[in-house]
């Protein structure tokens, strides 16, 4: 299984707690580089910002560790079906925001996103389907990628 696209995962998992993170010392909703969040959103919004973004942060940071985790060691001891579940999740959440990171950065949907973002978003959403690729095949046995590290292993 190739590695490269978990690690890929983790770190944009990170730079994404990092940016909540500043965000939730700053009490503000949205993330930097990204679409400012008006004054009167931020005051519709259901959850204070900081606490809404430090869940966000912290989303970030075990989703950083479940991308290590299906590479890992750790994620071998961890029952099959739990990280089916939770890859899915990722995937699932992850992916549709990086959907819509790139249809706003390429076509405009409104929201604010601009191209860079949606190259990103396009990078996000290529490396997720990889990593679940990877975990998913070989977990399956039908790991075709060949890699080196695999066929000692498998020794």
């Amino acid at each position: 299984m190739r590695k490269w696209p978990a690690y890929g995962v983790a770190v944009l998992m990170l730079g994404y707690a990092v940016g909540k993170a500043a965000f939730a010392v700053q009490g503000r909703l949205g993330f930097p580089t990204g679409p400012v969040v008006s004054a009167a959103e931020q005051e519709r919004y259901f959850l204070n910002p900081s606490l809404a973004q430090s869940f966000a942060a912290v989303s970030g940071i075990v989703g950083a560790m479940l991308a290590l985790a299906t590479i890992g060691a750790f994620g071998r001891r961890v029952p099959r079906r739990l990280m089916l579940v939770a890859l899915a999740v990722l995937v699932v959440g992850v992916g549709a925001g990086s959907v819509v990171m790139v249809l706003d950065g390429f076509v405009g949907l409104g929201i604010g996103w601009q191209w860079y973002h949606g190259v990103v978003g396009l990078i996000t959403f290529v490396l997720l389907v990889a990593m679940a690729r990877g975990y998913f095949g070989a977990d399956a046995g039908g790991d075709d990628t060949g890699d080196a590290e695999d066929l000692e292993e498998a020794r």
